[in-house]
């Protein structure tokens, strides 16, 4: 989490900090294997003008219980805007990162950058499940009711020893974000690149490039967060680039400023 409780991947998070409150809930043991944790954002801008809340994704797939019907999120790889205004609150559901792919009816990465309705993937009773989860305010209930709805999903879901095995390489990797380049990974890992290509797509959602480059970003956002100078020519070359200008490249397109400027506000 972040020094203002939002989460890593929440852009300006101070800005939010006022009117926005994330919280967090463990899932029921029986889902630990499939989900990180529930989360639970609270906003109130009665009064004030609508915002728009930017976040650097993490290689998740989300169900989100939300008005007015529940979404599956693939990964989303660019910025990702949500538009909030008045007053509300959703339930998001964060798999791990491959643990999707028991849900879903092929490759993760048809999802990606996408929300289609959770009835198309979950069926019908998901909608029942959102208005009575969107209808509490206590978050323990709230998980309890999403621990009923995916414990009940999981009597029919094959096993798949490759989800803990994704699972495990993207921990890897967003571990440690000096790691760089998809061969020295592979290497690594005593995995040739095209099968670590084919798990990503199949399970993530997205390349093992992507994620890679997404954890080096994702520290960097972070350190300009922390309101401190940063020396971004050593954070350069602390997470892999071959200079500054390689990172500034980098955050610049996918944060959509470049990282003096945004550390600055």
């Amino acid at each position: 989490m972040s020094r203002h409780g939002l989460g890593r991947g929440v852009l300006r998070p101070d800005r939010a900090a006022g009117f926005l409150d994330v919280r967090q809930h463990a899932p029921a043991p029986g889902l630990a294997a499939l989900v990180d944790y529930y989360w639970n954002p609270r906003w109130d801008l009665r009064g004030r003008d609508p915002y728009e809340q930017k976040v650097l994704a993490h290689p998740n797939v989300h169900l989100v219980f939300e008005p007015p019907e529940p979404l599956v999120y693939g990964v989303q790889r660019e910025v990702f805007v949500r538009r909030l205004e008045g007053a509300g609150q959703v339930l998001g559901v964060k798999f791990r990162p491959g643990a999707f792919r028991p849900f879903a009816h092929g490759p993760v990465a048809a999802l990606a950058d996408r929300a289609v309705p959770a009835a198309d993937v979950f069926g019908p009773a998901v909608a029942e499940a959102g208005r009575r989860i969107l209808a509490l305010d206590d978050l323990p209930e709230m998980a309890a009711h999403a621990d009923r709805f995916l414990l009940a999903l999981l009597p029919g879901l094959p096993p798949d020893p490759q989800v803990a095995e994704v699972a495990e390489l993207v921990e890897t990797i967003t571990a440690r974000p000096q790691l760089f380049r998809v061969d020295e990974l592979a290497r690594e890992l005593g995995m040739p690149v095209r099968r670590l290509q084919r798990l990503f797509a199949e399970y993530v959602g997205a390349s093992p490039k992507w994620v890679l480059r997404r954890a080096r970003l994702h520290e960097a956002a972070a350190r300009a967060d922390e309101g401190a100078g940063v020396d971004w020519a050593v954070l350069a070359a602390d997470l892999g680039y071959a200079d500054q200008a390689h990172l500034t490249r980098d955050f610049t397109a996918a944060v959509g400023s470049p990282p003096g400027r945004y550390a600055g506000r």
